[in-house]
């Protein structure tokens, strides 16, 4: 069934209201028609499996036939801090690592980053990551959707590391030091909270590393071979939920 995420104001006791793209879409792309089903999320957790009883130019309404808890969300809570990049590659990024399972995303400016400056991102550009996250978590039945922090300075972000159960910074020149060994060595917990920071084409620099293992940060490899930014992104955010999850 196809997916919708909606406010929970949206949700009227057992009915249900679906305006503007949504119903467009349900409308007149999808070309539904009351009496078929689609599955709406309030970005709670919860999953409502909806009857179509009404379609028109205005709004799609529904009632809602079920209810339960979905399964879509990772234990292991992912804060990916992403090196902005170009607009395609961290469009990319942004859409991979949703369906993969990261539940929040900082775009982080670097010294090597392709945009410099914060204010370069602007809210319609915000919008527009939103809407594509928003689409990806439809598209891989996530039951939240993945939140979306305002870009911030390499500097600003080693002073959160320590609210993490785990930071790791991808280095491709480390090499005795794998995801695996970094999420299960020792004699500590299972990380619950974990940030990666990933950086730019290039990498980060020798003094950002250096600071950002002075900060907490434990340096992982990520294999052998030498990884676009955007592949490490989805790579590293998969390894880690293939590692910490329950088969």
């Amino acid at each position: 069934m196809n997916r919708f995420f909606i406010s929970k104001s949206d949700i009227r006791g057992d009915e249900v209201v679906l305006t503007g793209q949504q119903a467009h879409q349900i409308r007149n792309v999808l070309r539904m028609t009351s009496g078929e089903r689609i599955i709406v999320l309030d970005n709670t957790g919860c999953e409502y499996e909806v009857v179509l009883t009404g379609v028109d130019k205005q709004e799609v309404a529904g009632r809602i036939d079920s209810r339960h808890v979905g399964a879509g969300e990772p234990d292991v809570q992912i804060v990916l801090y992403q090196s902005l990049l170009s607009r395609v590659k961290f469009e990319l990024v942004l859409q991979k690592c949703t369906e993969v399972g990261v539940s929040r995303f900082t775009p982080i400016i670097t010294q090597r980053s392709v945009i410099r400056k914060g204010d370069t991102v602007t809210p319609k550009k915000l919008d527009r990551w939103r809407a594509i996250i928003t689409e990806a978590a439809e598209q891989s039945h996530r039951t939240r959707i993945p939140e979306l922090a305002p870009p911030v300075r390499f500097d600003e972000v080693l002073s959160q590391l320590n609210a993490f159960d785990r930071c790791l910074i991808a280095s491709p020149h480390e090499q005795q030091i794998s995801l695996q060994k970094a999420l299960r060595g020792g004699n500590r917990n299972e990380p619950q909270t974990i940030a990666l920071l990933i950086g730019p084409e290039g990498g980060f620099t020798e003094e950002e590393l250096r600071l950002a293992i002075d900060a907490g940060a434990l340096p992982v490899s990520l294999g052998p071979r030498i990884l676009r930014t955007e592949t490490a992104a989805i790579v590293a955010s998969a390894l880690i939920l293939h590692e910490l999850e329950p088969a």
